[in-house]
């Protein structure tokens, strides 16, 4: 086995832990059961559309493949502030229905 592929499995494979463990986390993080739902089909619709994402990466001959940065990278960081936006109001909106 040369190392290139040693490299990748263990690469692959602590990516992948450290996924499920930021994905445990951000679950188990939330205050209410309003954000939990949202932080569980987050992860959930995230975890699907960054697996089509590799897939794609492995199946799509040049130039495609690489073109499929593109999107993700404008995509990733959108999301992400959004989202937390959104997980941020819903906190808010817990905390104000729990004091009331």
């Amino acid at each position: 086995m040369d190392a290139g592929l040693v490299g990748g499995i263990i690469g692959g494979t602590l990516g992948l832990a450290g996924g499920a463990i930021g994905t445990y986390a951000s679950i188990k993080n939330t205050a209410g059961p309003r954000e939990r739902q949202f932080m569980v089909r987050t992860a959930i619709v995230t975890w699907v559309l960054v697996t089509l994402f590799v897939v794609l990466l492995f199946v799509l001959p040049n130039p495609y493949r690489w073109l499929l940065w593109i999107p993700y990278g404008v995509a990733l960081p959108l999301a992400i502030v959004a989202l937390n936006r959104k997980q941020q109001a819903i906190r808010l909106e817990e905390q104000r229905t729990r004091q009331s």
